[in-house]
């Protein structure tokens, strides 16, 4: 166990200090933050690659005091180093993905361009390793014992840790918080796309008996059909259904009931910061107007909890570096409010 006695909660956090200036070893910590510096197939603004390292950085000027879960960071929360091949990997495959996309929106017929085929089979084989060694990484940890969660990079990142914790854990649902449905086949022919994460989740993960979207307000007549012919096994709360419910007088407590109601019993959140209004995360890859507020989040989190449901797992994508630090800011305050209920 970390030694705390003469650590200070109350002072300033030190850079010499791991996530939120805490003073834990990975070994110590109970919670292990999984950073996935990774936005190859990004489609609309790129920084999300470099959001945690951002993160990390703002990290250090949030308090530690959580109301809803007080002395939930002395459990430990650690965060592992970025891995710098697979950063330079994403930056590489970034730029191959750009140039097939403009090509793409130029009108180009990519059968009769051999080095743009050659470049969707690069990336395709480049998302396959990325999703292998996330499914490795959080396996080895959750054999360990450990608690992850997985700080991206964009939405595509997470779908080997969806994996590797039905495997450990079984049956689970996701709550999955997002201005977009994600539940595109291959998009633009990159089959683990950022806008794909969901479908790939539901076709690959038998595990996942349920999802549940909050928030969705920008999606194509494809995912709709999706969501309408799954069975009920994909649940999704439109962002301009809720807001009317509220305009005529509904309480948020009343559609977060109806929310926690489709949830099974053990519960992961994906959390895409763009599920915010974006005034809180306007460098996010693809923003979009509408969204949440923080603390209606924050709300619906504790209400799971409070509601007998288990929360084994998370991630937190889409935070862009940004030309300022108001996203990583915002994004810190996400993240630690989903250490302390992971470790409630």
């Amino acid at each position: 166990m970390a030694d705390l006695s003469n650590f200070d909660p109350n002072s300033p956090g030190l850079l010499s200090n791991n996530i939120f200036g805490l003073p834990f070893s990975e070994e110590d910590a109970r919670l292990v933050l999984l950073p996935v510096p990774w936005e190859v197939t990004v489609s609309y603004t790129h920084g999300t690659a470099r959001g945690p390292e951002h993160i990390f950085k703002a990290s250090l000027q949030v308090d530690l005091y959580d109301a809803d879960v007080k002395n939930g960071w002395r459990e430990g929360f650690y965060m592992r180093d970025c891995d710098k091949q697979l950063l330079l990997r994403s930056d590489y495959l970034r730029k191959e993905a750009e140039l097939y996309l403009k090509f793409l929106s130029e009108g180009g017929d990519v059968n009769e361009n051999d080095f743009l085929r050659r470049s969707v089979d690069d990336v395709n084989r480049g998302t396959q390793k990325m999703n292998e060694w996330v499914y490795q990484q959080t396996s080895e940890l959750l054999q360990r014992g450990k608690l992850v969660g997985l700080v991206g990079g964009d939405h595509s990142t997470p779908l080997g840790y969806f994996k590797a914790i039905g495997e450990h854990k079984g049956d689970y649902g996701i709550l999955q918080i997002d201005a977009h449905a994600d539940l595109r086949n291959s998009y633009e022919g990159f089959k683990y796309s950022h806008a794909s994460i969901m479908y790939n989740a539901l076709a690959e993960v038998p595990q996942i008996t349920k999802l549940v979207q909050v928030g969705v307000r920008d999606y194509c007549e494809e995912e709709l059909a999706y969501i309408r012919d799954s069975n009920g096994r994909v649940t999704t709360f439109f962002d301009q259904d809720m807001k009317e419910r509220t305009f005529e007088g509904e309480s948020w407590k009343s559609i977060c009931d109806d929310i926690i109601a489709q949830l099974p019993q053990q519960v992961y959140i994906s959390f895409d910061i763009d599920g915010l209004d974006p005034k809180l995360c306007p460098h996010t890859g693809t923003p979009v107007a509408g969204g949440l507020e923080g603390p209606q989040v924050f709300y619906l989190f504790r209400r799971i909890l409070e509601s007998g449901r288990k929360l084994i797992g998370f991630d937190l994508v889409e935070v862009s570096a940004g030309l300022d630090e108001w996203d990583a800011n915002v994004g810190a305050r996400m993240l630690f409010k989903l250490c302390n209920l992971m470790v409630k």
